[in-house]
C-alpha cells in the first residue's frame, strides 16, 4: 500500500485525518447471540488483538466492558436494551437514523484524554446480507474494524478479508497497517496525514511478517 492509500483509510468525509489506537486492554461484551457464536467472536477479536501486539483483560476498571458489539434482528430492539440509553446518547434519534438508512451496521468510539481509543459500541441488524455470512468471517470482520477507527472510505470498495482455501483471512496489507499503528514508538493518536508516512514505514518493514494472516478459529463512525 502507497502512503496516500494508508492515509485515505484514516480520513474522515470531512477530510480529517485520524489514526488512533487503543490505550487500554480490551474487554469484549457480545449481546444478541447463543454460546456458540460468542466463542466465535471473541476468538476473532483475541487473534486480531494478538496480531496488533495489544492485550485483553477481563474487566476495564472505569468501563467493565469496553468493547461492546450488539446483535438484533430490528433496529427498534436497541431501544429495548437496559441502560443502553446511558451508554449511547440519543439513541432514540440514532435508531430513528438508521432504520431511515436501512443500515445494517453502525459503530463508533470513545477516545481518553491522549486521543488513545477508549471504547467502541458496534451494532449489527443480521439483514439477510449479514446474516449469509458464516460466523467467522463476520466475527473476523467486526474485529478488524474495532481496533482502528478506520475511516468511512477504508473498506468501502475492498473488503478487509479475503478467502484461502475457503477460510476468512485477515489481508496482509491490512495486518501489516494494524501492526504499524500499534508500534509503542509511534503516538497513541495522530491528527496529522504525514503519520501514513510512519505507518507505511512500518507496514512495508512488517510485509513479510504478516503474511501468515490471522484466521478465525472455526468452531462487523468515530465519537
Amino acid at each position: 500500500m502507497t502512503p496516500e492509500q494508508i492515509a485515505a483509510m484514516f480520513t474522515a468525509s470531512d477530510g480529517a485525518f485520524f489514526c488512533a489506537r487503543w490505550g487500554r486492554p480490551i474487554v469484549p461484551v457480545v449481546f444478541g447471540v447463543d454460546d456458540a457464536t460468542l466463542s466465535v467472536i471473541k476468538g476473532a477479536i483475541e487473534a486480531v488483538v494478538t496480531l496488533a501486539g495489544h492485550k485483553m483483560a477481563e474487566t476495564d476498571p472505569e468501563l467493565g466492558a469496553n468493547l461492546m458489539l450488539f446483535f438484533c434482528r430490528d433496529w427498534a430492539e436497541l431501544a429495548e436494551v437496559p441502560g443502553l440509553d446511558r451508554l449511547v446518547l440519543d439513541l432514540a434519534p440514532l435508531v430513528d437514523r438508521l432504520m431511515a438508512a436501512k443500515a445494517n451496521q453502525y459503530r463508533f468510539f470513545r477516545f481518553d484524554p491522549d486521543g488513545a481509543v477508549k471504547a467502541c459500541f458496534a451494532f449489527l441488524r443480521m439483514d439477510p446480507a449479514l446474516a449469509a455470512m458464516p460466523a467467522e468471517t463476520l466475527a473476523l470482520d467486526q474485529a478488524v474494524r474495532a481496533i482502528l477507527p478506520w475511516g468511512p472510505e477504508a473498506f468501502r470498495a475492498t473488503s478487509p478479508l479475503a478467502l484461502a482455501k475457503g477460510v476468512a483471512v485477515l489481508r496482509p496489507e491490512i495486518a501489516a497497517v494494524i501492526r504499524a499503528a500499534y508500534d509503542p514508538v509511534l503516538p497513541a493518536a495522530a491528527t496529522d496525514a504525514s503519520h501514513a508516512l510512519r505507518l507505511f514505514a512500518r507496514a512495508g518493514a512488517d510485509g513479510a511478517g504478516t503474511a501468515a494472516a490471522t484466521q478465525t478459529q472455526q468452531g462487523g463512525g468515530r465519537s
